[in-house]
């Protein structure tokens, strides 16, 4: 038995065509896919989230191959994840995302280095949550610092998860505070 239940899902793009200085010679996109899927131990205290979490792959591979997809794989610099949990469920039921929509944005990149970074929340339908993005090769790239905003109006409900997987073509328009520059990266160990 399936116990991934999607009751719909959401793809949002973000195109930054102007930041206040000089336009970009190509605009930054940034994009979010979202499930809202029923959450199995809504309600109730569950040991052992593994079978869910590894359900959860396919679902995560399905959004992954959608961003990459839209945003064509070789312009992907930056990714992120996050998780909304509905308010009959605990923290831990957004956690079993960490593998399986990190896992599935690694396998369509073509197995990037950096650690994606994520956030979650135990919330109301219609909560907003920043997912934070940075370079995929290393997270040290200061200029790729950046968010992007998942929320659906009507989600999650209480017995509701909404998973989402955030990737993006680019660091911030008009960065300038130095740090490691995308071009230096050099060490390959997802830091520098």
């Amino acid at each position: 038995m399936s116990l991934v239940e999607v009751r719909k899902r959401s793809l949002t793009v973000e195109t930054t065509c102007h930041e206040g200085g000089p336009a970009p010679e190509i605009s930054l996109k940034l994009a979010v896919a979202a499930a809202v899927v029923a959450n199995p131990y809504a309600g109730r205290y569950e040991p052992d989230l593994l079978a869910f979490m590894a359900q959860l792959r396919d679902l995560g591979r399905s959004m992954a191959d959608e961003l990459v997809q839209l945003l064509g794989r070789s312009a992907i610099e930056v990714y992120g994840k996050a998780a909304i949990v509905g308010i009959e469920g605990e923290l831990e039921h957004g956690a079993v995302w960490h593998e399986a929509g990190g896992w599935a944005m690694r396998e369509a990149l073509g197995n990037p280095k950096a650690i994606v970074p994520a956030t979650k929340a135990v919330a109301v339908a219609g909560y907003r949550l920043m997912v934070p993005v940075h370079h995929i090769q290393a997270s040290y790239v200061r200029s790729h610092f950046n968010s992007i905003e998942v929320g659906i109006q009507d989600a999650p409900r209480p017995k509701e998860i909404l998973f989402a997987l955030a990737m993006g073509t680019g660091g911030r328009v008009h960065s300038r505070l130095g740090g490691l520059l995308k071009e230096n990266i050099a060490v390959n160990d997802g830091q520098r």
